[in-house]
């Protein structure tokens, strides 16, 4: 199976790895968007609000600001798919009037009106595990069994697509590396990759994050070869999608695994 590289474009201020790197006027995020394509990106996923650990909440109209008018330009001149990395209602129904291909959401659903909203657009949905909210979520994470209980509650979520409309063969599954996550926890779960793999499109998103850091020792801004090689070994376990900030260094890692690897 493709594995397809998803690249981030934060339009934020403060996410944890590239907040404010890219300015928010058209030229700026078509330039943006025209070097990931030409870096071997397949999708774009766009986000308006940082989800770093202690981010704080933005507006559903700063949300919405950051992101419609970057989604409503990238589609008016680039043939790629984008998904929206967003847990609000209003912003998935517009965005999908706009021409999303997805949605991208780390709370799985679970705000007011999101599933109706997700239900109606009729588009693919990713959901993701999370334990506790960002500006709580890595206050001391504790599990049992942290595999089995991301699993539950996963599980949960497909049943309430399904129940609201939405069809199983639209729901992909994040197991949420680093969201309520020691390293421990985020290494059982890349180990079970596959088997979640087995059963539904898996998107796994550890570029740059502390696991990383914790791992090499580097600092954000110099762990985009460990990003790379995790990348790999998440395709090499059937990964759908990884969704990294370094496009290149993730097409390099993914054509050496296919040539001389796994893939």
């Amino acid at each position: 199976m493709h594995t397809e590289i998803m690249a981030v474009m934060n339009l934020t201020p403060d996410s944890f790895s590239d907040g404010g790197q890219i300015a928010l006027d058209r030229d700026s995020i078509l330039r943006a968007a025209g070097t990931r394509i030409e870096q071997g990106a397949d999708w774009l996923d766009l986000g308006g609000e940082s989800t770093r650990p202690g981010a704080a909440a933005v507006s559903v109209q700063e949300e919405a600001d950051r992101v419609l008018p970057a989604l409503e330009a990238i589609k008016s001149e680039f043939d790629v798919p984008c998904s929206l990395d967003t847990s609000t209602p209003s912003v998935m129904l517009q965005g999908a009037s706009l021409g999303a291909d997805m949605i991208n959401d780390v709370r799985a659903l679970q705000r007011p009106g999101a599933l109706e909203a997700a239900a109606k657009t009729q588009l693919p949905v990713v959901l993701m595990h999370m334990q506790g909210t960002p500006d709580t979520m890595q206050d001391q994470p504790s599990y049992q069994d942290v595999e089995a209980e991301v699993l539950e509650f996963l599980r949960a979520r497909i049943a309430a697509c399904e129940a609201a409309g939405i069809h199983s063969d639209r729901i992909a599954l994040d197991p949420g590396f680093g969201f309520g996550k020691t390293l421990d926890h985020n290494k059982t779960l890349f180990k079970g990759i596959g088997r979640l793999a087995e059963r539904w499109p898996i998107l796994v998103g550890v570029s740059r994050k502390r696991m990383i850091g914790e791992i090499t020792g580097r600092p954000t801004s110099e762990r985009d070869v460990g990003s790379a090689v995790a990348a790999a070994l998440a395709a090499s376990a059937g990964a759908r999608w990884v969704r990294v900030h370094n496009v290149e260094a993730t097409r390099d890692a993914l054509a050496v695994m296919k040539n001389l690897g796994t893939l």
